[in-house]
């Protein structure tokens, strides 16, 4: 197993800038926005030749809030999981009342424990400093995360302190685990099924909209099958996106969904489908993602409005015809169990193999039992097909005239594909590659013979 580094402290003191310089990514939410991070975020960090794991936690500001409670919790977990705490303080914002707090609770966990004093950039480091020896944590160790300033030393140090790599039974680095993105409006139960999937509370649940911010990649095995469970912020319309953060959290999203071998699309069953859960699903449509619908709160429904949410699925969705659509309490449990053989079936035929000799029986099968139409007189021509890609497939089909192929008889053949390679839970793309004329644009070079038989024969054209 790797070892942990937590990072540590009160809100907006420069976390997250400092997990984004240890991982070398941009995978941390910075904003100058007092506690933007509330979940506990993993990254994968590197020294030299060894690699540690670092998480990033929510401010421990000591707000009796439910929020404040929660994101504490939060941060206390990292801290149990962790080898090395880094306690991190603000060097413009001084010592304060809070950071004793937070160092008197530390000190009691016994933990190993580096100060870190950040945002020395443009102040008296020596000044600085002075006020937090006070705090009895022994040596100090000033940085400037923003510009990268002393971190090379602090983690030269910090590696001095951590144990080394031990891998444990059965860990292996080169197993690539299912990715699958859970999506959806706020506040529609994404937290809430993530929990109940994990059987803890893994990431924050609120009845709040707009709870969690940032992606969270929750690793885990069941049944023998690794697979990360991507938690994703709310997507709201673009004209209420209007914070700066959030707009972060949208962007986010979307990349976790370009990220994702399979999406669940969460959506709540005592709301209607607005446009904009139109939108997102359109949106993870457009980029091929195996998809599963999971309608969730379906719990205490009537028989009315069971009808009206599934005639509204009709309705607003027809081109999620390839998707699995599951009903689901994740607040009670009920049918999250069984999301996880469609995801596995969905991830099988999203990366699936298909030989090119099979590939073009089908599309014969296919042209055989309904031609091509006609075009000017001619028949579009469909000879071979073969594999272009995975997540989503792609079949690459060449012929003649295949760029004039209606848009009708496409669909045709994505079902003809789909019903024959027995795939499920994703889309399918078909690209067509018309072969080129070789003599197109070319003229034979007529002999002096030719010429004059050329000349005469044109003596004989009427002139109109």
């Amino acid at each position: 197993m790797l070892p942990v580094i937590a990072l540590v402290g009160r809100p907006n003191v420069g976390k997250s800038t400092l997990f984004n310089r240890m991982t070398r990514t941009r995978d941390a939410l910075v904003a100058d926005v007092p506690g933007l991070t509330r979940d506990r975020k993993y990254g994968d960090g590197r020294v030299g030749e060894r690699p540690f794991i670092v998480i990033d936690t929510g401010g421990l500001s000591g707000d009796s809030d439910d929020l404040g409670g929660l994101m504490a919790q939060q941060a206390w977990q990292a801290i149990g999981e962790a080898d090395l705490l880094f306690f991190l303080v603000d060097a413009r914002a001084g010592l304060s009342a809070g950071d004793e707090a937070i160092a008197e609770a530390l000190r009691r966990t016994g933990k190993p424990l580096m100060l870190v004093v950040n945002k020395t950039d443009g102040v008296d480091t020596d000044s600085a400093m002075a006020d937090f020896y006070t705090l009895g944590l022994g040596e100090i160790h000033p940085i400037a995360a923003a510009h990268g300033r002393g971190v090379a030393t602090l983690m030269e140090l910090a590696m001095a302190q951590l144990p080394e790599s031990i891998e444990a039974p059965g860990e292996s680095g080169d197993v690539d685990s299912i990715r699958v993105a859970v999506v959806g409006r706020p506040n529609v139960g994404k937290s809430t099924l993530i929990n109940r999937i994990m059987g803890e509370e893994r990431v924050l649940a609120f009845d709040r909209p707009g709870t969690t911010r940032d992606s969270i990649f929750i690793p885990f095995v069941r049944d023998d099958v690794a697979y990360t469970l991507i938690d994703t912020a709310g997507v709201r319309r673009r004209a209420r996106v209007k914070e700066t953060v959030e707009k972060f959290s949208v962007i986010k999203t979307l990349q976790a969904i370009d990220a994702a071998h399979v999406v669940i699309l969460v959506l709540d069953a005592r709301q209607e489908i607005s446009e904009q859960d139109a939108s997102l699903a359109g949106y993870i449509a457009e980029k091929g993602r195996a998809l599963i619908v999971a309608v969730n709160k379906w719990d205490g429904l009537d028989a009315h409005a069971r009808n009206r949410i599934v005639d509204q699925l009709d309705r607003r969705l027809p081109f999620l015809d390839f998707a699995t659509t599951r009903f689901i309490s994740a607040l009670h449990g009920s049918g999250v169990g069984d999301l996880f053989p469609y995801i596995q079936k969905a991830y099988t035929s999203a990366m699936c193999e298909m030989p090119t000799p099979r590939l073009t029986d089908i599309l014969e099968r296919a042209v055989q039992a309904h031609q091509p139409p006609l075009v000017r007189g001619r028949r579009i021509k469909l000879r071979y097909a073969h594999q272009g890609g995975r997540n989503p497939p792609v079949i690459v089909i060449h012929g003649n005239q295949t760029e004039r192929v209606p848009a009708t008889y496409k669909r045709y053949l994505v079902n003809a594909f789909r019903e024959a390679l027995k795939l499920t839970g994703t889309p399918i793309r078909i690209e067509f590659n018309t072969g080129d004329n070789p003599y197109k644009g070319r003229k034979n070079k007529l002999t002096g013979r030719q010429q004059k038989r050329k000349q005469r024969l044109m003596r004989h054209v009427k002139k109109h």
